[in-house]
């Protein structure tokens, strides 16, 4: 068996007894002796936090991984202080065919008990990130009740954000009318898209419009003052661009154009 030895040491760590760089690589060859594995090589990152991934001896070692069976380290802590960076390392580790093994920790997947506590551990780190999920979906939830602003993500045509919120940008608002007064007109998606790129008008992104950016414009209701998110819709100050009226015929026309079609559903905006 090969082994990647590593050992890193950071600023607060170098006064500690038993952390330094010499005392970690004399346990770590120790080890290797007493287990018969050949050290391929010994990669040391010196001042560097374990929160880091851009370490460069780490990346240096990840990169060589064709030439080690095992990463072998001190302590957990000395390769990663993250549970996610730590979990993506074992992940990349397993897709490589590579084992590893913590010697403090009696942590080795190289046994069967140690790759079975390694799936514990990602189960683990599964249901942190699920229950993360979970209560940020609550949070957006209750913000939504409660009016409390713009839930979507990044920064939709027709607005900027500007402290406090989401503010009309006037340039952008006049191509929003008009493609809405464009469709109503009878023009498609296809058609309002090629007019926009036949006059060098960008979209937010600096490219070239297409029929589902059009679309997604159209059904959009916070064109007409509304923010939708998760099935709840709030009524927000200063930034309607078209007249509800206007954004529900668009709605009716989408809908009878696509009556025989699958596709997304239409908000219809009371009051």
């Amino acid at each position: 068996m090969r082994a990647a030895v590593y050992a890193r040491v950071s600023t607060e760590d170098q006064a500690r007894d038993g952390f330094s760089i010499a005392a970690q690589l004399k346990r770590l060859r120790a080890y290797c002796k007493a287990k018969g594995w050949e050290i391929a090589d010994e990669y040391v990152d010196d001042g560097f936090s374990g929160r880091d991934i851009s370490r460069p001896m780490y990346k240096k070692m990840m990169h060589e991984s064709d030439s080690w069976d095992v990463l072998l380290v001190l302590k957990m802590d000395r390769i990663h202080r993250n549970s996610q960076n730590f979990t993506n390392m074992m992940n990349e580790l397993a897709s490589k065919g590579k084992q590893f093994s913590s010697m403090q920790e009696k942590f080795d997947t190289t046994s069967a008990m140690g790759r079975f506590v390694m799936d514990i551990i990602q189960r683990i780190a599964q249901l942190e990130s699920e229950q993360i999920g979970e209560r940020v979906k609550i949070g957006m939830a209750q913000k939504a009740k409660n009016g409390d602003g713009y839930l979507g993500s990044g920064e939709p045509y027709g607005y900027e954000f500007k402290d406090p919120g989401l503010k009309i940008n006037p340039s952008e608002a006049g191509i929003v009318s008009y493609i809405f007064n464009a469709y109503i007109s009878g023009n498609s998606l296809n058609d309002i898209a090629d007019n926009l790129n036949s006059k060098g008008i960008p979209s937010k992104k600096g490219t070239t419009w297409k029929k589902q950016t059009i679309g997604k414009i159209l059904r959009n209701p916070l064109y007409c003052g509304f923010a939708s998110w998760d099935g709840y819709l709030i009524k927000l100050d200063d930034i309607e661009i078209i007249s509800i009226s206007i954004f529900n015929l668009v709605q009716k026309m989408m809908e009878e154009r696509r009556r025989n079609a699958s596709g997304s559903s239409h908000i219809l905006i009371g009051g």
